[in-house]
């Protein structure tokens, strides 16, 4: 009776044990680094919100620039981030990174980098970057390309398409996503000529009518995927969430839906919206464990 109850009292430590840890590692906040970009801002905090609400583990967001972002990932400094523009925008980032990062999913396909104009623009005046080399145009459109974040794959690509296309009379206006946007609803309301870098999925195409121009020397590069980078050992120690993250995939017409009416709301209603507007989908994301 007495070793009886020796191992019973054995077997409840050990199962107390690791219950604690078990709830320890649960504890544990998942940290999730994202760039300031409306397409990474929404997934980002639809993700944090159902590892809370399904998995009940703690989110903390981290928000920096690019370059951080990979570092942060490769250093362990960070858990995961859902921004890897790849096989071209991100690829000097993805480089040094690539052998200390796993890659757990992609969480949409076909996005794209481009320059685009207003649709009040003839097609027949730019309908291609060849076309901005041409004297009248210049002097349109001031000699500028509005641009977005100096650390941006897509600012790094701009610059080669100047030189690419010989638009070395033009100057990319280095900004942010915030004052490329100010921009662009400013020369809108007065119908001013503009021509600025921009992405697939992007709000902006359901507030705007606007148009990508033609890159026929792919200086800005073709299809796109952005995957989800976690650092190494993640999905060993929180398998559940690298499960969910490696499963969640948006259909881009769905995203940027979703970030439009982020726009017209808060992102936290626009993930609530998206959440219950689209159940099977969450469901197959969480899959049997949340």
């Amino acid at each position: 009776m007495f070793k009886l109850l020796a191992t019973l009292g054995l077997a409840a430590t050990l199962c107390s044990g690791m219950t604690a840890a078990a709830m320890a590692e649960d504890s544990k906040p998942v940290k999730i680094g994202w760039a300031a970009w409306s397409d990474a801002e929404f997934v980002t905090k639809l993700a944090a919100k159902l590892i809370t609400d399904k998995f009940g583990q703690k989110v903390e967001l981290v928000q920096t620039d690019v370059a951080p972002l990979y570092q942060g990932v490769s250093r362990g400094n960070l858990d995961a981030m859902m921004m890897a523009w790849l096989p071209q925008t991100h690829a000097d980032y993805y480089a040094k990174v690539k052998n200390r990062v796993e890659t757990l999913g992609t969480v949409y396909d076909g996005a794209k980098l481009g320059w685009v104009v207003p649709a009040y623009i003839p097609q027949d005046q730019i309908g291609s970057i060849e076309d901005l080399k041409k004297p009248e145009i210049q002097e349109k459109l001031s000699g500028t390309v509005q641009g977005i974040d100096p650390g941006a794959g897509l600012t790094r690509l701009s610059e080669k398409a100047l030189k690419d296309y010989g638009l070395d009379k033009y100057k990319l206006q280095v900004s942010s996503e915030a004052g490329m946007l100010t921009t662009v609803d400013r020369d809108i309301r007065s119908e001013k000529w503009f021509v600025a870098t921009s992405w697939s999925p992007h709000w902006m195409f359901g507030k705007y009518k606007l148009r990508y121009i033609a890159d026929p020397k792919k200086s800005l590069g073709e299809a796109e995927h952005v995957d989800v980078l976690a650092r190494k050992g993640f999905a060993a120690e929180n398998p559940k969430v690298a499960g969910f993250l490696s499963r969640m995939k948006l259909p881009i017409s769905d995203l940027e839906a979703a970030m439009f009416n982020a726009q017209t709301t808060s992102y936290d209603q626009a993930v609530d919206k998206y959440i219950k507007d689209h159940p099977d989908q969450v469901k197959a994301w969480v899959g049997d464990e949340g």
